[in-house]
């Protein structure tokens, strides 16, 4: 009846795990791409990124290596080579996935496909019809309208940029705002950082908030909350922010890092009769499932935790689902992530004022300390650690930290959040020494409750 079993919108993470499997399930599998295979985050998100923090990084390291005894000599920076060689890895990964696809026997249609209706599917002046469906073309950057918004840069952009800003303005409060602000300072630009809330990364713990706040700021970045672009201008080869309070910064790079909307527009979505909710986003059930029986929709186009490995898990159980007898459905609780600031964050389960809400009563144990290797490079910064336990069960809820390799620490921390471990087995491991790690098993001190509103007391914002 139909061309293919399974017709794949979009080859990022989530599209390609989901046709791979439904491959090796015997499925007839098509995916179509209009970019490089990989989408987001191969090409313009988490892998490039990184390779960004880690040359960031280096300016630390050499500051770092004369307090245990080395010389550094004079180094330079250059831009144009690391973005070649970037990009050189970026080819070989958008390879690799072309093997993992073609060897698994699923067809690659390059262009845009667009829905025509519940079985039908176009791609350019072709036409596909397929018996089940799966969007997953991913999100976009948005950029505010506002006068000489077209001057500035979004984070698709700044993977690309011919020569390296020696001033740059990121708008933004979200995790790649806070990231490119880690990643061209330590890359010696001076960096002004806009946020119009009062603090930024919202959705992370309060504490971790402001910890990483003091410790941006410590390092020089020009942190500013409650402060948002108004209009942009060209001047002289520099560009001009007008702030909403009138004041006027100058600098030779904008970039907007103000959140990513689902690429839901002009689709076919509604000619599908494919709902989507007030943020554009696809409404789906636990198994992924759209409003359309046979249309199904992963990854960050469905808005709900938008990371790789979740796509990936989606697009994983929607497989499974529909070509193994094997209905699945991915689980969405004590996701871990990392934010990869400088100094990195690394986080799994609640917030505490998540905890307070859920739970109740939770007990709270904190540190905050300078990491053994700073004692002799002198650095002042800062790492930070949290639980946050439910009192009544004693099961560890929450984990956050702030400090070096937090991503590679809380991922094996998040092993025991989400086999539910007390904060007694916490206690009962013995920690690795000397390591910042096992802090996080001699954490003994409950940080005191905070006091109770009252006509004596005054809450701090």
């Amino acid at each position: 009846m139909y061309d293919y079993d399974f017709f794949v919108m979009g080859a990022g993470s989530g599209g390609v795990r989901a046709a791979r499997i439904a491959a090796g399930h015997g499925a007839r599998v098509a995916v179509a791409e209009n970019s490089a295979l990989g989408g987001t985050c191969v090409n313009v998100g988490c892998v490039p990124k990184k390779l960004l923090v880690y040359a960031a990084h280096f300016a630390h390291d050499f500051e770092d290596a004369a307090g245990f005894g080395w010389t550094v000599g004079e180094s330079r920076f250059d831009w144009a080579k690391l973005i070649a060689n970037k990009n050189a890895e970026i080819l070989r990964l958008n390879g690799i996935y072309k093997s993992l696809l073609d060897g698994a026997g699923v067809r690659i249609i390059d262009g845009t496909a667009k829905l025509t209706d519940a079985h039908s599917v176009t791609v350019g002046e072709n036409s596909y019809s397929a018996e089940h469906i799966l969007v997953a073309v991913g999100g976009w950057p948005v950029v505010p309208d506002i006068p000489g918004s077209d001057l500035a840069i979004s984070s698709n952009e700044v993977f690309f940029l011919p020569s390296m800003p020696r001033r740059i303005i990121i708008v933004g409060g979200g995790y790649i705002a806070v990231e490119f602000a880690g990643i061209f300072h330590g890359l010696g630009a001076e960096v002004t950082q806009l946020y119009r809330g009062g603090m930024f990364l919202r959705g992370f713990d309060d504490d971790v908030r402001a910890h990483l706040a003091g410790e941006m700021t410590k390092q020089g970045v020009d942190l500013r909350f409650n402060a948002n672009i108004a209009s942009l201008s060209g001047r002289d080869g520099a560009l001009r922010a007008t702030l909403e309070g009138g004041e006027v910064l100058e600098a030779d790079c904008v970039m907007y890092a103000t959140g990513r909307a689902p690429r839901t527009v002009d689709i076919g979505l509604e000619e599908a009769g494919v709902e989507t909710n007030d943020k554009g986003a696809i409404v789906v059930d636990q198994y992924s499932k759209t409003s359309v029986n046979n249309i199904y929709a992963v990854g960050d186009v469905t808005d709900r935790i938008n990371l790789t490995p979740v796509a990936i898990r989606e697009g994983h159980a929607v497989a499974d689902t529909l070509f193994n007898n094997s209905p699945s459905k991915a689980d969405h609780r004590d996701v871990p992530s990392a934010v990869f600031s400088q100094p990195p964050i690394g986080s799994v389960g609640l917030t505490e004022a998540e905890a307070r809400e859920r739970y109740g009563d939770v007990d709270i144990y904190m540190s905050s300390f300078r990491a053994m290797k700073h004692t002799l490079t002198g650095r002042d910064e800062k790492t930070f650690m949290k639980l946050i336990v439910d009192r009544k069960s004693d099961r560890v809820v929450g984990c956050h930290m702030i400090g070096a390799e937090a991503g590679e620490i809380i991922q094996g921390i998040a092993i025991a959040v989400k086999c539910g471990a007390t904060k007694a087995q916490f206690d009962a491991t013995v920690g690795i020494h000397p390591t910042t790690a096992e802090e996080f098993v001699t954490l003994r001190e409950r940080t005191p409750e905070p006091a109770p509103l009252g006509h004596d007391c005054v809450p701090v914002s």
